[in-house]
C-alpha cells in the first residue's frame, strides 16, 4: 500500500474511534433510559434469512456480529496482507518489534486474567478477551493526543494492533468452536481452493469474488468456526496486481472501496448491539467480580506490560531498532493505548460466554468499558505530555 493510501486508512480509522466513543455512550444511555425496552427489543428482534438450501434464524444483534463484522475482519485481513508483502512486516528487521510486542501483549495480559479468576469464582475461559486491540479507537486517542508525534508510532501502533488482531481470531476460532461439522470444514476449504486459484485470474469480475466470498461465508458459519475466519481467510487470497495495466491492485481497489463503510457503519452497528447494558439489578459486586476485574486490569496493567516489557526488550536485545523519531516514553504511551480493547474485546468476549449468560455478558462489557476507558485516558495523558515537549513543526 503507498504511504497516500495508508494515510488515508490512518485518517478514516481515527474519525471512526471517535465515533465509535459516541455510540457506546449512546447504546448505554439507551440501555439505562426509560426507553430501555425498546433497546431489547431492537437488539433481540428475530430475523430469519432463506436463500435455497440455506436457512439461518438469529437476532439481529447476532447477525451483525455474524454476517457483518466478518467485512470489518476481512478489510483488517487485506491490511495484513499489505503489510506482510509490501509493507512493515515484509521486512524481517521491522518485523521482529511488532511481532514480539504483539506476542507480549497477548501473553501478559492471559497470565494477568487467570491469576485473578483462579480461585473461586473464577471463570477461565474469559482470557483471550483482552488480546486484540481497538484499532480505531486507539489511533484516534493517539491522533488527538500526539498530532506532532513521530509518524513511525503511529506505523508501529498499527502493525502492533493487526498482529494481535490476527492472533485474537485465530484464539477464539480454535477455542470457542464447540459443534465442529466436517463436510461443511471441507466445503469452506474447496471454495478457498479455487478463490486462490481464481487469483490467477487477472480480469475476474468483482461480482465472481463477491459469490465466493459469500459462499465461504456460509461454509464457516455451519462449519461451527467463528465467521472472522472466513474474513481473514477470503482477505488471504486476494491478488495484489491491478485488473489493468496502470490502474490500482485489486486488493487497494477493495480496501479504498470497503474501508469507509467498516468504519461508519459496520463497527458503529456492533457496537450499538454490544455495548448497552443495563445498570438495573446489577448485583453490587459485579464490578469487582473475577471476570470484569480479570478482564479491566489485563486491559489496563497487561497490555502495556506485555507490550512495552517486550519491546524494551526486543531493542534492548538488538533484535529490533527503535521506530525512528520515537522516544521511550512515547513507545510507552503508545503501549498504553493497546489496552484500549473495546470493539475487539467486546466481540472476543460475547464469544468466550453463553449468549443466555446475561450477567457474564455484563461482568465482560464493565471490564471492557472500564480498563479501555483508563488506558484511554492514561495514553492520552502520557502521550499529550511527550507531545508538549516537542517543537512545533
Amino acid at each position: 500500500m503507498s504511504t497516500r493510501s495508508r494515510l488515508a486508512f490512518l485518517r478514516t480509522e481515527t474519525g471512526a474511534g471517535l465515533l465509535l466513543a459516541a455510540v457506546a455512550l449512546f447504546a448505554t444511555a439507551w440501555a439505562n433510559s426509560p426507553w430501555a425496552g425498546g433497546y431489547a427489543r431492537l437488539i433481540g428482534e428475530t430475523v430469519t434469512v432463506q436463500f435455497g438450501p440455506f436457512a439461518e434464524t438469529m437476532t439481529l444483534a447476532a447477525w451483525v456480529k455474524t454476517a457483518l463484522m466478518p467485512v470489518f475482519f476481512f478489510v483488517l485481513g487485506l491490511q495484513v496482507k499489505d503489510e506482510v508483502v509490501r509493507g512493515e512486516l515484509s521486512n524481517p528487521r521491522r518485523l521482529a518489534l511488532p511481532l514480539l510486542a504483539a506476542a507480549g501483549g497477548v501473553a501478559v495480559p492471559a497470565a494477568i486474567y487467570l491469576a485473578i479468576n483462579a480461585g473461586e469464582g473464577g471463570v477461565a475461559q474469559g482470557w483471550p478477551t483482552a488480546a486484540a486491540t481497538d484499532i480505531a479507537a486507539a489511533l484516534a486517542v493517539l491522533a488527538v493526543a500526539g498530532p506532532r508525534l513521530p509518524p513511525m508510532l503511529r506505523v508501529f501502533l498499527l502493525t502492533v494492533t493487526l498482529v494481535d488482531l490476527v492472533a485474537a481470531v485465530l484464539l477464539a476460532a480454535v477455542l470457542f468452536t464447540e459443534a465442529l461439522r466436517p463436510w461443511m470444514l471441507g466445503g469452506a476449504v474447496a471454495t478457498l481452493a479455487v478463490l486462490a486459484g481464481m487469483s490467477r485470474w487477472r480480469t475476474a469480475p468483482y461480482v465472481f469474488w463477491t459469490v465466493g466470498f459469500i459462499l465461504l461465508w456460509g461454509f464457516v458459519l455451519k462449519s461451527g468456526i467463528d465467521t472472522a475466519v472466513a474474513g481473514l481467510a477470503a482477505a488471504a487470497v486476494v491478488p495484489l496486481r491491478s485488473k489493468r495495466p496502470g490502474g490500482a491492485g485489486v486488493l487497494d481497489e477493495l480496501i479504498a472501496a470497503l474501508h469507509p463503510y467498516v468504519a461508519y457503519f459496520v463497527l458503529p452497528l456492533f457496537v450499538l448491539t454490544a455495548a448497552g447494558f443495563s445498570f438495573a439489578n446489577l448485583p453490587a459486586d459485579a464490578p469487582t467480580a473475577p471476570v470484569a476485574l480479570g478482564v479491566g486490569l489485563s486491559l489496563l496493567l497487561g497490555k502495556q506490560l506485555g507490550v512495552f516489557g517486550a519491546t524494551a526488550l526486543a531493542i534492548g536485545l538488538k533484535l529490533a531498532r527503535r521506530p525512528t523519531g520515537a522516544k521511550w516514553l512515547e513507545l510507552y504511551g503508545v503501549a498504553v493505548l493497546c489496552g484500549i480493547g473495546f470493539t475487539m474485546s467486546l466481540y472476543v468476549g460475547e464469544l468466550a460466554f453463553p449468549a443466555g449468560d446475561a450477567l457474564a455478558q455484563t461482568k465482560v462489557r464493565l471490564g471492557v468499558l472500564a480498563g479501555s476507558l483508563a488506558s484511554a485516558l492514561l495514553g492520552w495523558a502520557v502521550l499529550a505530555w511527550c507531545n508538549a515537549r516537542r517543537p512545533a513543526a
